[in-house]
């Protein structure tokens, strides 16, 4: 589009308001400015000298020089919600968000804010939404939370134990939670993010026959597939896969002999391989089972156990294992924070230790400490005890730290929505991490 010296005139509220084709055209689009100019994004005309619109005029004005100069200044006197509630009307909430932080980057991070939860004690998890928002899961509850961090109404699993919860899109999450004796229910359902209503359950068939189970993680794979540990009372002991759409069962691989994973801690699904990676650690099982299944060919294709390892803390305390596909290794962490390096070429290999990533030294910390590992646009990241450390370079040098003083030790992280959310333990509160948008030059 050339520059255009249109001027255009509002009426917004009562309050007139002058701008240019040029600065309009800047919304896109898909805004209700955007509907202003035909396909050539030229300003299309009614012959009238101005456009009244029956909205706020402050909020307007800051809009507008948003458009103008790309860069967000809100009045101190003015509600964020109600300027957000404007953006949306005009279509411009993603200019909005993108003026608030930048796109993610590990090592420029900022403490934005941090909520408080809604009860103390442990947490069971927190997951980013695509969106910018989070979700917490607690005992029985799900907190729900949108970008602008607004709590919508929580879902009460109504006394069943929530083991991991996930986003399928912005408008619906996934809650895997545990089986109940006796009741015959458990499993997993996938719920409206805005009003927590249950919109269907996913169900295990074995043998023709549905059967109860425990839900345990989840992950998201290519196809709209869900994955879950499962874990029944007879023999539905493995990994269960539905389509997320129709919420039906299309596969289940049975757990092997003397292997675990029905038990595990964390799924992945691996694009270019299309495998899964299921791994079971410690202290869920005294031993840790890590593996990738193949499940078009109904087979296990590597498999890694610490048992028969030499009994060392490092090699017993496994607590977290990730895969990184473009290193053809997996990535694992102990209690002490180191990290441990595993070739995805060769199956039962020993623990490659890196004593770089050491930050902690000594005997354990009195305090339980929650190691979790995330791997983002190249970026390693890593939580122990307060803190989360972020390692890059192809030989994962560790480049920054994200630490605050309050709510003990970080039991989960989550990134997502260009925005990284760690649980606290002891206070059950959650900070958000942004990057800050990038100067205006």
């Amino acid at each position: 589009m050339g520059i255009q010296k249109d001027r255009v005139r509002f009426n917004v509220g009562g309050r007139i308001f002058e701008t240019t084709a040029t600065t309009l055209a800047n919304a896109g689009r898909n805004s209700m400015f955007g509907a202003m100019f035909d396909e050539n994004w030229n300003l299309q005309s009614d012959n009238s000298n101005e456009y009244f619109i029956d909205r706020n005029p402050d909020c307007f004005a800051v809009l507008l020089d948003l458009l103008r100069t790309q860069e967000l200044h809100i009045p101190a006197n003015m509600s964020e919600k109600l300027l957000y509630r404007e953006a949306l009307y005009y279509g411009l909430l993603d200019h909005v968000r993108s003026a608030k932080w930048g796109p993610f980057d590990g090592n420029r991070l900022w403490l934005s804010r941090t909520v408080a939860g809604q009860a103390p004690g442990d947490g069971t998890a927190i997951r980013a939404g695509p969106d910018g928002g989070c979700c917490v899961a607690h005992g029985c509850m799900v907190h729900v939370y949108d970008w602008m961090l607004d709590e919508h109404p929580p879902i009460n699993l109504d006394y069943q134990r929530v083991n991991d919860v996930g986003w399928v899109d912005s408008e619906n999450i996934v809650i895997s939670v545990c089986e109940r004796l006796g009741r015959g229910d458990g499993g997993m359902g996938l719920f409206s993010s805005s009003n927590g209503e249950l919109r269907y359950k996913f169900q295990v068939s074995h043998e023709n026959q549905v059967k109860s189970f425990t839900a345990g993680a989840l992950c998201f794979g290519s196809d709209y597939k869900i994955f879950s540990s499962c874990k029944g009372r007879s023999n539905e002991y493995g990994v269960g896969v539905w389509d997320q759409i129709t919420g039906k069962q299309t596969d289940f691989f049975y757990e092997p002999p003397g292997w675990s994973l029905g038990d595990a801690d964390k799924l992945q699904w691996l694009q270019g391989s299309n495998c899964l990676l299921v791994a079971t650690l410690f202290p869920r099982k005294d031993n840790c089972y890590i593996s990738l299944l193949d499940l078009r060919e109904k087979k296990m294709v590597w498999s890694w156990s610490d048992i028969g390892a030499p009994i060392t803390v490092d090699e017993k305390r496994v607590r977290d294992a990730i895969a990184m596909e473009e290193s053809n290794s997996i990535c694992v962490v102990n209690e002490y924070e180191d990290l441990g390096f595993i070739d995805l070429r060769s199956s039962g290999g020993s623990v490659r230790w890196s004593s770089r990533s050491r930050l902690m030294k000594g005997k354990m910390p009195d305090e339980p400490c929650y190691p979790k590992l995330a791997l983002h646009e190249g970026q390693l990241f890593s939580s122990m005890n307060d803190s989360i450390s972020v390692f890059c370079g192809p030989d994962w040098v560790l480049t920054s730290g994200l630490r605050r003083s309050y709510g003990g030790s970080i039991c989960d992280f989550s990134i997502g929505g260009d925005r990284l959310f760690a649980l606290h333990s002891e206070e059950n509160v959650f900070d958000i991490w942004e990057t800050p948008p990038p100067p205006i030059i």
